[in-house]
């Protein structure tokens, strides 16, 4: 951004602090500070208040962070549109994905558009679908990949790949030896999940729940943070896991795993980029058909 003022500005109201701006900026906490009051001094207005040991933004600050959100994604297209004169492209993108896909489908992909545009910064936040969701709310990132059923009026969701969730054992475990299991059966049965939050877990509950099974129905040894934990989980206890086909493929090919067929039981969800409503900048387009380009190229 021209104006460095705001630019010290948005990096202290996005931290809510001025240590942290003058580290990211790389400059001194006195440089920050002197930035600050030269913007309050020219609106006439204070722009943080202390609370204790921390600052909060005051009415009139989160006002100035509104213009300056715009401002920074108006000079971010305008970079974008003026460097195609160029065949040129460069920015960053903060980016956010929901475990599953920042796990086992983005890295590949990341690596061929860093190939592709050396100069575009991607930033990446890996989490649950709920808290990408808010991350996106909250202006931390521009662009998420989510995976769920929920989908919130603020954020507008865009169709991106289609992905199965499984039940799977160890190789090692005595359920191995089962090819199938029938839902009523499945239900005295030790299950590890993903937690509270997940969008793995949100699409099993209402695959579930179309069955007229609820989790409470369920013997669930644990809910587990990630797909490679419950991963791990499976390798030490006789033990069904739900998860992504994408997150256990090489391990279903070596041997490890083994699919367990449900019946009557059809886990299939859509991954979607996930924006906050209204016209993205060129640089998220550019990126969002380049993922979808070589992801169908594999």
């Amino acid at each position: 951004m021209q104006d460095f003022r705001l630019n010290v500005f948005y990096a202290v109201a996005s931290h809510l602090s001025f240590t942290k701006a003058a580290n990211e900026l790389f400059i001194t906490q006195p440089a920050v500070t002197k930035n600050i009051k030269e913007l309050e001094t020219e609106y006439a207005i204070r722009l943080f208040e202390r609370k204790g040991n921390k600052i909060i933004l005051t009415t009139a600050g989160k006002i100035l962070l509104t213009y300056t959100e715009q401002i920074r994604e108006l000079y971010q297209r305008a970079s974008f549109d003026l460097n195609l004169l160029n065949d040129k492209y460069s920015g960053q993108i903060k980016l956010g994905a929901s475990t599953t896909i920042g796990q086992y489908i983005l890295p590949p992909l990341l690596a061929k558009f860093y190939q592709s545009f050396p100069e575009i910064h991607i930033s990446l936040l890996n989490d649950n679908t709920e808290n990408i969701e808010a991350a996106l709310e909250e202006h931390k990132i521009t662009l998420g990949i989510v995976e769920g059923k929920t989908h919130h009026k603020q954020l507008k969701y865009i169709p991106f790949i289609e992905d199965e969730i499984v039940a799977v054992v160890h190789n090692k475990s005595k359920l191995a030896g089962k090819e199938s299991v029938d839902l009523k059966k499945l239900t005295t049965i030790p299950i590890v999940l993903r937690e509270r939050g997940s969008g793995t877990l949100e699409v099993i509950e209402d695959a579930l729940g179309k069955k007229d099974i609820k989790l409470n129905q369920l013997t669930i040894a644990m809910y587990l943070g990630s797909t490679e934990s419950i991963k791990l989980f499976l390798s030490n206890i006789d033990c069904i896991g739900f998860v992504s086909v994408a997150a256990v493929a090489k391990e279903i090919t070596n041997g490890e795993f083994k699919i367990i067929n449900i019946k009557d039981l059809n886990i299939k969800r859509s991954f979607y980029f996930v924006h906050l409503q209204g016209k993205t900048d060129g640089l998220t387009e550019k990126f969002m058909r380049y993922i979808v380009h070589h992801y169908n190229q594999k």
